[in-house]
């Protein structure tokens, strides 16, 4: 077998790519981090889940948390198509320790700071690097094929290649293993505002929730730093594109039209940014890893962005493969079965999280009605949207909302 240039190459250096790079690196093995973007660029998924906090701290990156102009976020609120608010759902309240407050951020300082951090513990970071394909031998991957700055390909070879692409999952994409989620295939306009109206006190940072009156489509509401706002609105591709013949803006405007309680808050507010589309189409990839690769973050699955599942994903995910990873390398063993070890955690903790939007979509469902029916599953529910899922048992809370649906499935839009 050729000669390796590294024990492990990372492919993306966003929440996912760099928490593996910093934990392998910091047990001593080669590590390489390899970004197309010449540095971290502006990114949606600025929300984070409470339960990022243990990995943060494992990271060694609490403190700059603490120390940064992030806005806390303590809690979540939902908002009816005719503006009635629920409760927020305070994350103290239910779990008074540190953990329960997160932070709302810019996503180009986030990524940043953990790349700077993997950097620090010894990985080596590598900007402006695209990867054309994995190399195997055999069945098993044993180097990437690049190209760079100089426009040449060159190939770099290491035991273990790690997939932290995000939604481009090269090595899935490469293999034919991505299956998308027919029930979930919506696509967000988004943009960044000033002077909008924000809450204060123990409200300022949450994340806000929105349908509008038609109930085909919901927007979120979150803080950060400088005073300025990210917004964006969801709904299904036949409903925000299909059907339209404008350009994002005016669709987005349109739908706000539709949205009477965040209308308001918008009103005298100036957008920093034009608007970007994306479409968020929802997928899983058979299988997670094989013989000398790993998938993790978005290249592993992607789960509709309503409750704020993405970076925190992407930092477990990472973190669950680092040690599967250090293991394998320990023991001179990468394959399938090894690499895999902690697959079947991470498995079950997306499937809790995908029953809830299944929930949040599913046209005869309300948190309101379940949570009235179901007042003892309320603390499971809160554990959910705080990203305790891999904590604490959630089952009650799933056999419960499979029950609650059992006569329905997803739509356009979502309930009420």
């Amino acid at each position: 077998m050729s000669k390796f240039d590294f024990d492990v190459i990372v492919m993306g250096g966003g929440p996912a790519g760099a928490a593996a790079a910093t934990l392998i690196a910091q047990a001593g093995h080669r590590t390489v981090v390899l970004e197309r973007s010449p540095e971290p660029s502006f990114k949606v998924g600025e929300s984070l889940m409470p339960a990022t906090y243990w990995t943060l701290d494992r990271l060694g990156v609490l403190d700059r948390m603490r120390q940064s102009s992030n806005p806390v976020k303590g809690s979540v609120q939902f908002f009816s198509g005719d503006g009635r608010a629920t409760t927020p759902f305070y994350f103290e309240d239910h779990d008074p320790h540190e953990s329960s407050w997160t932070w709302q951020v810019l996503r180009s300082d986030f990524d940043g700071m953990l790349l700077e951090r993997a950097a620090e513990t010894g990985a080596e970071i590598r900007h402006g690097v695209t990867v054309r394909e994995i190399l195997f031998e055999g069945d098993r991957a044993v180097g990437v094929r690049v190209g760079g700055k100089q426009g040449s390909d060159r190939e770099i070879k290491a035991r273990v290649i790690v997939d932290a692409t995000g939604q481009r999952a090269i090595l899935a994409r490469q293999l034919g293993i991505l299956e998308a989620e027919p029930c979930l295939q919506h696509a967000s306009f988004f943009s960044h505002f000033a002077g909008a109206e924000l809450d204060s006190g123990r409200d300022a940072g949450a994340t806000l929730i929105y349908h509008t009156e038609s109930e085909r489509s919901w927007f979120w509401f979150i803080p950060l730093p400088e005073e300025r706002v990210s917004v964006g609105v969801v709904g299904s591709v036949d409903y925000l594109i299909r059907q339209r013949h404008g350009d994002p803006q005016e669709v987005f405007e349109a739908e706000l039209r539709r949205c009477p309680a965040l209308a308001p808050r918008l009103a005298d507010a100036r957008q920093l940014r034009p608007m970007q589309a994306i479409k968020d189409y929802s997928y899983k990839v058979d299988r997670m890893t094989g013989d000398g690769w790993v998938t993790v973050g978005d290249a592993a699955g992607f789960i509709d962005p309503i409750y704020s599942t993405g970076v925190f994903l992407a930092l477990k995910s990472g973190e669950m493969a680092a040690d599967a990873i250090c293991a394998g390398l320990a023991e001179d063993d990468v394959s399938a079965d090894k690499l895999g070890a902690f697959t079947p955690e991470l498995r079950m903790g997306m499937h809790a999280m995908s029953q809830l939007v299944f929930a949040f979509y599913s046209p005869n469902f309300s948190f309101g009605k379940f949570l009235h029916a179901h007042p003892d599953c309320r603390g499971e529910l809160v554990d959910l949207l705080m990203g305790n899922v891999f904590r604490r048992p959630v089952d009650r809370l799933l056999a419960a909302l499979a029950a609650a649906m059992a006569n329905s499935a997803p739509n356009s839009g979502p309930a009420t």
